[in-house]
């Protein structure tokens, strides 16, 4: 692997998802590959699980790690032929070849402004830094995916599915805020990849990407949607035709007890209660979300592995 910023970056995902498993039964069996290597970590946006747990990951491997808030750091410019004469104090260019020089491996986390789609969509941050660093790159979360995050949802529905081909519901869900797409988009294309009877549910108006979604089977009627689901994976997106917008209705497309049923319960976490999902689907023995969150330590620590084997 010689970066890791979509899941296309797996060539045997099945095979990925086994060697993660492992890894998990013995951590630190790997311990030394990351001596005297360095992760350079960069946040454009606020983090818990996806900083302490790559974080983790790349210590268990025996790696340095230096973490950069963005926001401490000088502004930076992306664009090309820019007279750099307002707020902006360092371009990209420079930047990511120095930080080239501090690193083995620079992780990247950038969300998307949801106001303009051409410029989310062309993923300018994470493909910048493609582009100049002179090492590889990790992606923590852009604009229009999340990598690490649909990996460990793949180590978790590996572990815990009963059949050979599951059904899975991706559940659209009501949130007081405008969401990105990132997460939703990472997981349907896991789905594209994984055997599963897949299906996405959620209010008109509220499609994902198509180019994304493709020919997936797409069910309005939640309720129909969750009959007999072995997963219901939930997640709030904004609008993408009307992009970055969102709605306080639909309050009923939060997650019950009832409407789970016997489904297991995933979500990527942070997570609203009594919004997203209710209490007792949270609390209940059908939730995964901290099993979830314990996996992205060990589908980070396997991304990380198969880079430093490639240096």
């Amino acid at each position: 692997m010689k970066k890791y910023t979509s899941l296309n970056d797996i060539n045997n995902l099945q095979e990925t998802i086994n060697k993660a498993i492992l890894l998990k039964k013995d951590p630190f069996k790997f311990s030394s590959i990351g001596k005297n290597k360095t992760l350079v970590m960069l946040f454009f946006n606020a983090s818990l699980r996806t900083r302490l747990s790559t974080e983790k990951a790349a210590k268990n491997l025996g790696m340095h790690v230096s973490v950069l808030n963005i926001s401490n750091a000088w502004s930076l410019e992306f664009e090309d032929g820019t007279v750099m004469n307002l707020t902006s104090s360092e371009h990209i260019k420079e930047a990511a070849k120095v930080i080239s020089q501090y690193a083995e491996i620079i992780a990247i986390r950038a969300f998307p402004s949801l106001k303009d789609k051409d410029k989310d969509a062309s993923e300018f941050v994470i493909n910048n830094f493609i582009k100049y660093a002179e090492v590889p790159i990790v992606n923590m979360e852009s604009a229009t995916d999340h990598p690490l995050q649909a990996l460990a949802d793949a180590i978790t529905i590996t572990e815990f599915k009963t059949i050979k081909k599951p059904k899975i519901v991706l559940s659209w869900a009501p949130h007081p805020k405008a969401l990105p797409h990132s997460v939703a988009n990472g997981f349907v294309r896991l789905m594209h990849r994984m055997e599963a009877n897949f299906t996405i549910t959620h209010p008109k108006g509220f499609e994902l990407d198509p180019k994304i979604t493709k020919n997936t089977f797409i069910e309005y009627n939640q309720y129909k949607a969750f009959e007999n689901a072995d997963f219901i994976y939930t997640k709030n997106w904004s609008s993408y035709l009307d992009y970055g917008k969102t709605t306080n209705k639909f309050s009923n497309w939060m997650i019950t007890k009832k409407n789970l049923g016997d489904a297991k319960f995933m979500h990527c976490l942070p997570i609203r209660r009594n919004v997203i999902a209710e209490d007792d689907v949270l609390d209940g023995d059908n939730s995964l979300v901290i099993k979830q969150a314990n996996n992205r330590t060990y589908a980070t620590q396997i991304v990380l592995k198969q880079i430093l084997e490639n240096l």
